[in-house]
């Protein structure tokens, strides 16, 4: 059974207040974190790449620690760098969650939230795959990475403008809506796991080719990470986020098509 709208959108008295206080101030704590974390694995994450192929090289069976413990900080690094750059997008979802739980018509808050960074997480699998493959030829301003990045950038300009980008869109800038179509069984725990897994997806389907761009740029650029946390922020809750979408891949398409014929300019933008 779904949600009713006015059991979600009342402030629950006290706690309701404390809510609508709290959970904006928790959220910009976690992405503040997020980005702390993030700044500080962006200066080690080369180091840590140069010193996981040379064990391969030199060291043999040992290589497989060096490079178990390179993944394990990698999907740490990249979870915090999701809750950086996606929690203050998602922050009208999180805060109306926070709103029903306070009055009890939804499980605790942290089940939606950790299953939304679930959902992220898994992602991290293939991001640390194409980082293994992609930091040495970026730091070596290679033209086969500059190449693969243009790429990256036509595919990330396409999927902008394709109907499933606006169905996601959509949803995820209809908290209210997404509330009624699939809270109904949020009261429970694992309900309220997998509500939070599936605004995870929807985001997911919405952003995934804006965070392969920033893999293919640099998986801890921050400069890059920064302009995409801004257009992912703006997409989703901005009254012109849907404009701003297509205004994206047009950014990328032409970004991508010099890429294209300046395969050696990727040096300049990572």
């Amino acid at each position: 059974m779904a949600l009713d709208p006015t059991s979600v959108m009342a402030g629950g008295g006290l706690r309701g207040r404390r809510a609508r206080l709290d959970i904006p101030a928790v959220l910009v704590f976690l992405a503040a974190a997020g980005w702390w974390w993030s700044v500080r694995m962006a200066g080690e994450m080369s180091g840590m790449a140069a010193s996981g192929m040379e064990s391969m090289a030199d060291i043999g069976a040992t290589s497989v620690a060096g490079h178990s413990v390179t993944f394990v900080a990698f999907v740490v690094a990249w979870v915090a760098m999701m809750a950086a750059m996606m929690f203050p997008a998602i922050s009208p979802v999180v805060r109306l969650y926070a709103l029903a739980a306070a009055r009890g018509r939804v499980a605790p808050l942290p089940f939606f939230v950790v299953a939304y960074l679930v959902v992220w997480g898994v992602l991290g699998v293939p991001a640390y795959v194409a980082w293994r493959a992609l930091d040495e030829p970026l730091a070596n301003g290679a033209t086969s990475a500059g190449r693969l990045a243009a790429i990256v950038l036509l595919a990330a300009a396409a999927w902008q403008l394709t109907p499933l980008k606006s169905v996601c869109l959509r949803h995820c800038r209809s908290p209210l809506s997404f509330f009624m179509e699939h809270g109904g069984n949020a009261r429970w725990r694992l309900g309220a796991f997998r509500m939070g897994a599936a605004h995870g997806l929807f985001c997911l389907g919405c952003c995934w080719a804006l965070m392969a761009v920033l893999v293919a740029m640099g998986t801890m650029n921050l400069a890059w990470m920064a302009a995409l946390a801004g257009l992912i922020f703006f997409e989703k809750n901005a009254a012109w986020g849907e404009r701003l979408a297509t205004i994206g891949a047009g950014a990328f398409a032409v970004l991508g098509a010099v890429l294209l014929l300046h395969p050696q300019w990727i040096s300049s933008l990572t």
